[in-house]
């Protein structure tokens, strides 16, 4: 059974930086693509980041130019890195990973706690 352990939130004053990661523990058969995504209270979870295998990234407009997402396709683990972060960056991040057709799967990780305060 593949699970995603999630590390790397907490709580940042506004204009700090963090660093989430997200590694599959367990075999996994080659992943298509990973992302991160984000649920505010009261809001939907909404795409923050993705990064295909031939590296190939797209971001939301709101954190485009502010974070960065990469990945270690031998250690399957992904990477968000948030610079100046804004207070309506709060939210619970969570890692997905994803594989379409053979062998597809959809795992998503246990959500970490991002707090940016004013």
């Amino acid at each position: 059974q593949v699970q995603l352990v999630e590390s790397g939130g907490g709580l940042v004053q506004a204009g700090g930086s963090l660093r989430l990661s997200c590694a599959a523990s367990g075999s996994i058969f080659s992943i298509d693509r990973m992302g991160w995504y984000r649920q505010a209270p009261g809001k939907q979870r909404e795409l923050v980041a993705a990064i295909t295998g031939g590296g190939s990234t797209n971001y939301a407009d709101s954190v485009k130019g502010r974070f960065t997402i990469s990945r270690d396709n031998a250690k399957n683990t992904v990477y968000l890195q948030m610079n100046s972060l804004k207070p309506e960056d709060t939210a619970v991040y969570y890692c997905n990973f994803v594989r379409i057709g053979f062998r597809g799967y959809d795992y998503w990780g246990q959500g970490t706690q991002v707090t940016v305060s004013s």
